[in-house]
């Protein structure tokens, strides 16, 4: 990256980390369990909410006690099931004719961060009725309220819940973009490990490893502060110690809670402190190939790592040592390998390849654009990239 670019990405960036404490960023309700729901809508004098979620989960029955407890309080209830793995245009389009068309009230995003992201974008179209997605998209475009939002997440890995950050694909041009903006923090939040029991192994590893990859990222980067830096410390130590547990062991409850409590302070690091490369390559392998996010994160977090070098090993060695994977008597490069050849070993645990399968050599250069585009001059990486610089990651974790 020439010198130039550099010095305006450095000061954006430095103008937004300066402008944190005075940015209206807010932590959701916590509600123990989806039953706490129904009272809360009822407390805001409403009757009616759409249940955004996907197929499988529908059909396994895991939203039928909501609403049922929806249904109890007599609240009319319209459950959209069709959202995507990457949720689409489409998808919120689609979602968003039927919320406007039942005269729906509030929103309650139940699953992993595609469907939180899924209903933000449903969210903000009904705040702004005649603007398009595309209008909306990026950085503090949205400041009018959404409507009442509850996530109910059954990963432990995005932080949706807790993010001002809704990420949709766009169905035509096949890339994905990100919408940031604090309205989209979800107003409540439903903390229950008991509705991630059912996820099935591999999904429990990848989302676990993008809250992991969510943290790291958080901390390495250069708009840190006193508080991210410990929410990140904590993630990362409930992940080292959790991870392998939850997947090993679906119904253990220590463990699948743990998780929930990483991945969410995980959210509220990145959300004040931002991500970085991995995430700008991993949004657009799956706007081009539908690769899902946690497993794009989980393949590219060591290798971004050990791309970055020494400009990351200090702080890679402090989260070592936080996390009881180093020692004091260990230096700091050797400290910083043993993080990464860690994050290695849970992937490997875990049946996670190292590398992923589809990367076609002809589409790297637009989806290396596309990253460069959302990443700079935005996130506060160590290490400043290009598009031509951004290619190699591409090519690195190929197959």
């Amino acid at each position: 990256m020439n010198i130039g670019k550099k010095m305006f990405c450095r000061v954006y960036q430095w103008v937004f980390h300066a402008a944190l404490p005075v940015l209206p960023y807010r932590e959701p309700k916590i509600l123990k369990s989806t039953d706490e729901i129904a009272l809360e809508i009822k407390k805001l004098g409403l009757n009616s909410a759409m249940v955004i979620t996907d197929e499988f989960l529908k059909k396994s029955g895991a939203t039928e006690s909501l609403e049922l407890s929806l249904f109890s309080k007599a609240i009319k209830t319209v459950v959209y099931d069709k959202t995507r793995p990457n949720p689409t245009t489409d998808n919120v389009d689609e979602a968003m004719k039927i919320y406007f068309k039942e005269k729906l009230e509030c929103l309650i995003a139940f699953g992993g961060g595609s469907a939180m992201d899924c209903a933000k974008a449903v969210g903000a179209r009904a705040s702004y009725k005649g603007r398009s997605l595309d209008r909306l998209r990026g950085d503090l475009r949205i400041w009018r309220k959404l409507p009442p939002l509850f996530a109910v997440p059954t990963t432990a890995g995005t932080g949706s819940e807790v993010t001002l950050t809704a990420v949709i694909t766009d169905a035509v041009k096949k890339h994905k973009y990100t919408m940031n903006s604090f309205p989209l923090i979800p107003r409540y939040a439903v903390l229950d490990a008991k509705n991630t029991y059912t996820l099935p192994p591999h999904l429990t590893a990848t989302t676990g490893m993008d809250a992991l990859t969510h943290a790291v990222e958080a901390y390495i980067g250069r708009s840190t502060s006193r508080e991210t830096r410990r929410l990140s410390e904590e993630a990362v130590k409930l992940v080292f110690e959790n991870i392998e547990t939850a997947y090993n062991e679906p119904e253990n409850h220590t463990a699948r809670t743990n998780m929930l409590h990483a991945a969410y302070k995980a959210g509220i690091a990145f959300s004040k402190s931002y991500v970085g490369y991995i995430h700008a390559v991993a949004h657009s392998l799956g706007g081009q190939y539908n690769i899902p996010h946690g497993l794009a994160n989980s393949a590219l977090l060591p290798i971004v790592l050990e791309i970055y070098g020494e400009k990351v090993y200090k702080k890679l060695y402090r989260l070592a040592l936080f996390s009881n994977v180093a020692t004091e008597n260990d230096s700091v490069e050797a400290g910083a390998k043993k993080f990464i050849a860690k994050i290695k070993e849970l992937n490997k645990n875990m049946n996670i390849p190292e590398k992923l399968d589809g990367i076609k050599k002809e589409d790297i250069p637009i989806m290396a654009k596309h990253a460069d585009k959302e990443g700079n001059p935005l996130y506060p990486v160590p290490v400043l990239m290009d598009r031509k610089e951004l290619e190699k990651i591409y090519y690195e974790v190929a197959q």
